[in-house]
């Protein structure tokens, strides 16, 4: 066994760094697993980031994780790493209730398929976190970890604040328009929406199939890669088929030339509070001649009523059934989405459809020349409105796309809150788009390690 050295809290740790510290024995996963949950017992009252965690459960997990090392057998890349779920992913064992009391006391008997994968990695399944009510806009109890009077952001707000709070050092989540992306910023963590047909969503909600993503929330760049390389296509979901190879060796790598940044202003740009500008205006001049302002096309100026009509006629075809179980249980926020889905025409979402690989074309001149594109996050910090889950529309365009998107927390608002700045790459450039956004982190912070 190797020797046992002074690390501090594990829970304090990134995945990384507990990854090779479990795999060399310098630490055991119950050991881990006991510190993640003693943070989630201090910190819960205040953050509410869970829906259902099972301490018993947990530790079951992690006692079998050092079983198995003990006897030599073959470990995996996440052996031993504690993990949270967004409550719309199926777990075994684990209640999953969609944020919605209709779906009180429903367990699943099998894993959704990221669910297993993670499990074959030898990630510690420690529960489930907080989603708003079928990972649409009404906020479930989730507070900011910065400041409990601010919301952390929707629809995957649990998992971004137990990353944030450090009760686990990843989470997965779920995003349909900015709800990977926009929580990471609104919590200072980076979050990671992989391009469309990634990473599979067997056993996970379906809310608009043509935009849902699986995505990441971790405390480095590394981290992130980590746990999406345990990912790949899936036979179950039909629209997940797109392989990105091998992210690590390529994402961890130095970029074989200094990357140049479209820094794009998008139609949206007049939603920016003046201190988000400032520090696009800052980063401009970090950049130098690697960093170059350019408009999108008027085009993309309609990007955003696209999706809402793919996201409202979806989701209203998926997700429609709950009114007529109890629509006395539903918010009005969502009632008000499944009229807007029943009144558009079948013209109307076939042309929104249409215009998906037209955006996606219209963006390749720009990815020839560039390495990424970047962008807000989010318009601002984190609202102080608890009612809110915060305007996603910096994501819209890059998820009707399904581009891959990164948020880095570089930037933070008039209240000192975190605000992330949005790089995204060529779709299934993704380990291209992580290298990007590793070096930009080195250029933002080049005296201190990666966030």
């Amino acid at each position: 066994m190797a020797e046992r050295v002074e690390i501090g809290d594990p829970s304090t740790l990134t995945a990384t760094a507990l990854a090779g510290h479990l795999a060399d024995g310098v630490l055991t996963a119950e050991a881990v697993t006991r510190a993640c949950l003693e943070r989630i017992e201090a910190s819960e009252p205040d953050i509410q980031a869970w829906a259902h965690y099972d301490e018993r459960l947990a530790i079951m997990q992690a006692k079998e994780a050092d079983r198995r090392r003990a006897q030599g057998l073959p470990l995996g890349p996440l052996h031993g790493v504690p993990v949270g779920l967004k409550d719309i992913i199926d777990a075994r064992g684990l209640p999953t209730h969609n944020g919605t009391p209709l779906d009180a006391g429903h367990r699943p008997l099998e894993d959704a398929t990221v669910t297993q994968r993670l499990r074959n990695a030898g990630a510690i399944i420690v529960g489930k976190t907080v989603t708003s009510e079928l990972a649409y806009f009404h906020p479930g109890a989730t507070k900011n970890p910065h400041d409990p009077t601010r919301t952390p952001g929707g629809s995957s707000s649990g998992s971004a604040a137990a990353v944030a709070a450090g009760m686990v050092p990843f989470a997965v989540g779920t995003q349909t328009n900015g709800s990977v992306i926009r929580p990471a910023s609104f919590c200072g963590v980076v979050g990671y929406k992989p391009s469309y047909g990634t990473v599979p969503r067997t056993g996970v909600l379906k809310a608009a199939p043509s935009l849902d993503h699986v995505g990441f929330f971790a405390r480095s760049i590394d981290d992130i890669t980590l746990a999406a390389a345990a990912m790949g296509p899936d036979d179950e979901d039909r629209d997940c088929d797109l392989n990105v190879g091998p992210l690590q060796p390529i994402a961890q790598s130095t970029p074989p030339v200094t990357p140049d940044i479209a820094m794009v202003h998008t139609p949206f740009s007049e939603r920016l509070e003046p201190e988000t500008r400032a520090g696009f205006a800052e980063l401009v001049d970090v950049l130098g001649e690697h960093g170059t302002e350019t408009e999108l096309p008027e085009l993309f100026g309609r990007g955003a009523g696209w999706l809402a009509t793919i996201m409202a006629s979806e989701m209203t075809r998926n997700l429609g059934h709950y009114l007529d179980r109890d629509a006395s249980q539903i918010s009005d926020a969502f009632k008000a989405l499944m009229d807007q889905g029943q009144g558009i025409r079948a013209v109307d979402y076939l042309a929104a459809r249409d215009m998906q690989p037209v955006l996606l074309e219209a963006l390749e001149p720009l990815f020839e020349r560039f390495d990424a594109i970047i962008t807000p996050a989010a318009p601002g910090e984190a609202p102080a409105d608890l009612t809110t889950t915060g305007d996603p529309i910096f994501c819209t365009l890059w998820t009707l796309c399904g581009l891959p998107a990164v948020t880095l927390p570089l930037l933070s608002g008039r209240n000192g809150m975190p605000v992330g700045v949005q790089l995204v790459g060529a779709y299934g450039q993704d380990a291209q788009l992580l290298r990007t956004a590793r070096w930009l982190l080195a250029q933002c912070q080049p005296d201190g390690e990666e966030t």
